[in-house]
């Protein structure tokens, strides 16, 4: 039997010990569950059931495995309630008509949900682990897991994001190396995992990229996008269903869309390990107010999908 110095004890053991996984084990529940919320209130309820477990762990594996196993528990049963969040491009093709009156808000569906960096990256002494760090967040490859049933997604999150070998894999998640081997195959095929496969532009072609792109919206001048924008660039904006795709669609729908908004400001700031910007539109009564948040991928020919949240619910997630 404990006493209550020794519970006392071991409870600041886990507090001290177990804080340095907390960033990881929210970035593996958000791949999982593409939901700060909801990886947020399970990576909450992990540490309130792994403190509460704590005096009866036995140290038959590591801290860090222990927390993952309680935390893949978790995001299976939270999976088994909620529905798949996708982006609009996961729903349905692009649209070809740009009468405006026809774009319509879909909020009953849980869009995907992105994340401010600041939530996840920690700070490695390799600057190599950061990039891969920043790749395996991407809004895209993240939307690509929420296409996989929850133990093909926790089995591709595992071998191939975190790395870990397939027999710790199969030992957490209680199946046969063969039957880790078979998912992860069938995985890669659905949502293969190729940070390398993007090339980003340079440092200082990126920023005169972003510094275009924001003089075109702060000055509502579509034309200065022509030569930010790749020729099949995507735009998005959940939660309204409808996106366009190609350069010349983009660029038609935005001027009508700028005639409407008029000039706003861009505040900078970073989700998914991508550039993104918080739009302020001007209203009525001259100030500025929350509006959009716009979420880049860059290549080396240009901008080529934004995916812009419309409305102000993602603006206090991002401190803004």
């Amino acid at each position: 039997m404990h006493t209550v110095t020794e519970t006392k004890a071991g409870n600041e053991d886990f507090g001290r010990l177990s804080e340095p996984f907390r960033r990881e084990l929210l970035a593996y529940c958000y791949r999982m569950l593409g939901s700060v919320d909801d990886a947020e209130e399970v990576v909450q309820d992990v540490y309130l059931d792994a403190w509460r477990a704590y005096d009866r762990f036995e140290g038959r594996s590591s801290l860090r495995t222990w927390l993952y196993r309680i935390a893949t528990r978790a995001c299976f049963k939270a999976l088994e309630k909620s529905r798949r969040r996708p982006l609009p491009a996961d729903l349905h093709g692009p649209e070809t008509n740009l009468d405006i009156s026809r774009v319509e808000r879909s909020p009953e569906i849980p869009w995907l949900q992105p994340i401010p960096d600041f939530l996840f990256t920690t700070a490695p002494a390799d600057p190599a682990a950061v990039v891969v760090e920043r790749q395996t967040m991407r809004l895209a490859l993240v939307g690509a897991l929420q296409q996989l049933p929850p133990r093909q997604r926790a089995v591709l999150i595992l071998r191939d994001v975190l790395q870990w070998r397939t027999a710790e894999v199969a030992q957490l998640l209680e199946m046969t190396t063969a039957a880790v081997n078979s998912a992860i195959q069938r995985a890669r095929t659905l949502a293969p995992i190729s940070p390398d496969d993007l090339t980003e532009p340079a440092e200082p072609q990126q920023r005169a990229l972003l510094d275009r792109y924001v003089s075109a919206f702060e000055t509502a001048d579509v034309d200065q996008l022509i030569a930010v924008l790749t020729e099949d660039a995507r735009w998005e904006m959940p939660p309204i269903a409808t996106w366009f795709a190609g350069r010349d669609t983009v660029l038609a729908f935005l001027a009508k869309q700028m005639r409407m908004i008029g000039p706003t400001r861009l505040v900078a700031t970073s989700a998914n390990g991508q550039p993104a910007f918080a739009v302020y539109a001007r209203g009525r009564d001259g100030e500025y107010h929350p509006h959009a948040l716009h979420v880049l991928t860059l290549t080396s020919e240009g901008v080529g999908r934004i995916v812009a949240y419309h409305g102000t619910g993602l603006f206090p997630l991002f401190g803004l």
